[in-house]
């Protein structure tokens, strides 16, 4: 077939359809790459690097945080309330700390996970105002590179301005500590303006709607500049700021484990620059298990709203519950989403500090019901999974249970849930770079066993 017309010129290929040559191709690749799941067990490969009983497997160190869910007593693991510091500070001392004090807690946390210690009032102030410097975009790059190439994906939007922020940079390639430092405060400042600038250009194009970009203000923190830069008359209420700011400090960071920070020391290990580490990371924060999974939980609520009749119907509840396990309800994945964790078992200390806080802001907003209907999941769901799951752990609420509810009482669209995780997240993404940096050893490489017979070469002729 030509690529030119009668008049030779070129036609325009749609590429985003899946043709009759690739659907075959595909069913290759679906046939020679499937391995048997026996071969998983026979070679003991710890799948998703967790041994069979959902232990990870230690692959490096850290001093940035700990989680916790077990302790060692006489010698055996006996699962215990679940535990989360940072640098060895106690999340939830750290929020009844500034919450006591009446502050916002995500700048501060930014700085005790990339230095190591909890700032004093002027190494704050310092801070916030290196922060404040930062917080601009380079010169037309709203209009060069946000507004001339709209996304309807708010992540890949990100993760493109990320890397584009390279060309901007003169030191873009250097790797020294305190280049890299640099680099980070920047990002970190200007993660919500490019998130929300993003999603503003996207409702204008998309959506029809005003495009109004409102500049982020040097006194506001970022969970305010948030809401005042997204909002068309900047305006937000003293709760909606704070629990806005405390969702920040909660997903900031999660030990070296969890898969995007992950994917920041693997990256950054090869030696490459700061640009193309963060990008790598928010391609693995996008992903529905991860960085997603909030806006799975809304989605679901939604659904179970519109089935359920009597909210308060206990066993009306739990039979949806059930219908979700077996397959029958929402998206038919067999998954109460929001529900178990990788680690916790007993419980997520950042799911429990944020359900406190999430009541209050439900009767802000009117919507207790709403919170009624997720506490009583909550309660229920993990009695409903032992039923019918065989589990080697207990299952309870994560983050992500409350989070997708709480943006929604925030009337954060959608969109946006992701990369509200991602600014947060940065903070520690940054801090596991610098110290992948500065503890530099070997390139990440972990083995992969080849299981495909060896055979010999065909000519082409008799194939």
């Amino acid at each position: 077939m030509s690529n030119y017309n009668d008049y030779n010129i070129p036609i325009k290929y749609d590429y985003s359809e899946i043709t009759d040559d690739i659907k075959k191709l595909a069913g290759l690749c679906k046939h020679n790459d499937f391995i048997n799941e026996e071969l998983y067990l026979k070679y003991k490969v710890n799948r998703g690097l967790r041994d069979l009983d959902g232990r990870g497997v230690l692959t490096g160190l850290t001093e940035i945080s700990e989680v916790k869910s077990k302790d060692i007593i006489d010698g055996k693991e006996i699962p215990c309330e679940g535990k989360l510091y940072f640098r060895g500070v106690d999340v939830e001392e750290l929020v009844a700390g500034f919450i006591k004090e009446k502050r916002f807690g995500f700048e501060e946390t930014t700085y005790l996970l990339l230095f190591g210690e909890l700032p004093s009032e002027k190494q704050l102030k310092e801070f916030n105002e290196t922060l404040v410097k930062y917080r601009s975009l380079p010169t037309s790059f709203t209009r060069d590179v946000i507004m001339k190439a709209p996304s309807d994906d708010m992540m890949n939007g990100l993760a493109r301005s990320v890397l584009t922020l390279y060309s901007y940079d003169k030191n873009s390639n250097d790797i020294s500590i305190e280049n890299v430092l640099r680099q980070c405060l920047q990002l970190i400042a200007m993660f919500p303006i490019l998130s929300v600038y993003g999603y503003n250009t996207y409702n204008h194009y998309y959506n029809g709607k005003s495009l109004i970009l409102h500049p982020p203000k040097p006194e506001l923190s970022t969970a305010e500049n948030i809401l005042a830069m997204l909002r068309p008359d900047g305006k937000y209420t003293d709760m909606e700021a704070r629990i806005l700011d405390l969702a920040l400090v909660l997903h900031a960071e999660h030990g070296g484990g969890n898969n995007s920070t992950f994917t920041t020391r693997v990256v950054s290990s090869s030696g490459t620059d700061t640009y193309s580490a963060i990008a790598a990371a928010l391609g693995s924060l996008k992903g529905p298990k991860h960085g997603g999974a909030n806006i799975k939980v809304v989605q679901m609520f939604d659904d179970m709203k519109k089935n359920i009749k009597d909210w308060n119907d206990e066993e009306e509840v739990s039979e949806y519950l059930k219908a979700l396990l077996e397959k029958r309800a929402f998206d038919n994945a067999g998954l109460i989403y929001g529900m178990g964790h990788a680690v916790y078992s007993i419980s997520d200390p950042r799911a429990k500090v944020f359900a406190s806080f999430v009541k209050k802001l439900s009767v802000e907003k009117g919507r207790e019901d709403e919170y009624g209907l997720y506490s009583m999941v909550e309660r229920l769901a993990p009695k409903v999974i032992g039923e019918k799951r065989k589990i080697y752990k207990g299952v309870s609420a994560n983050i992500d249970f409350y989070s997708g509810f709480v943006y929604s009482m925030l009337d954060l669209p959608l969109e946006l849930y992701t990369p509200i995780f991602a600014i947060s997240r940065i903070s520690g993404w940054s801090a596991h770079r610098i110290e992948e940096l500065i503890n530099a050893g070997k390139i990440i490489r972990p083995a992969y066993m080849n299981v495909a017979p060896r055979r010999p070469y065909k000519k082409l002729k008799d194939r």
